[in-house]
């Protein structure tokens, strides 16, 4: 049954959420909002790159169950799914407000590449940061779609719900299985 006056809530909530989450990634990149801590959180990326890639397990779990009916584990897959995206986006957001960002190439882990650098990495650098400009960008455009096709499903607008997952469910497992194969470029030079 429909509820449309909780999703009207629900689709405000995710407007304000997206745009919360949005400028703190925006922000998280600036000098002058790192966060100076005596704690370490250099352990967190091989600790988001799993968050990404369980998301994309359980995303291919949850696309299986819905495939073969099993709406209930569908169910159970997707809010595991979005449980573990939400881990995944706080840990992010605490490590690059709090540590200096790693760069593909800085081979003498200086904070810059400079030109022999990058003559040393040639075109892994250039597929690098096309497949991190690609992963960060459908990361950002879409989360309010990640959303709202969750709403849609758990308000019980069930035909809404399958056009958006149509085109929406790909790009997170993109973005999800993307994510590791960013970091595991990176791991290098961290």
């Amino acid at each position: 049954m429909e509820n449309l006056k909780l999703a009207k809530k629900l689709n405000v909530v995710a407007g304000i959420l997206t745009i919360v989450v949005l400028l703190l990634v925006g922000m998280m990149r600036r000098p002058e909002f790192k966060i100076s801590t005596d704690i370490d959180f250099s352990f967190l990326p091989p600790f988001h790159s799993a968050m990404n890639a369980l998301t994309a397990v359980t995303l291919l779990i949850a696309l299986y169950f819905i495939k073969n009916k099993n709406i209930e584990a569908h169910r159970k897959s997707i809010y595991t799914a979005m449980g573990l995206s939400a881990i995944f986006l706080l840990s992010y957001v605490v490590y690059h407000f709090t540590t200096e960002e790693t760069l593909f190439g800085d081979i003498n882990a200086d904070g810059s590449v400079d030109a022999a650098e990058k003559a040393l990495v040639g075109i892994k650098r250039s597929i690098y940061l096309l497949l991190l400009i690609s992963h960060i960008s459908l990361a950002g455009i879409s989360l309010p779609f990640i959303l709202l096709t969750f709403i849609k499903a758990y308000t019980g607008q069930i035909e809404k719900h399958k056009k958006m997952a149509r085109w929406v469910w790909p790009v997170w497992f993109y973005v999800a299985v993307s994510g590791p194969i960013c970091y595991l470029m990176l791991k290098p030079y961290y």
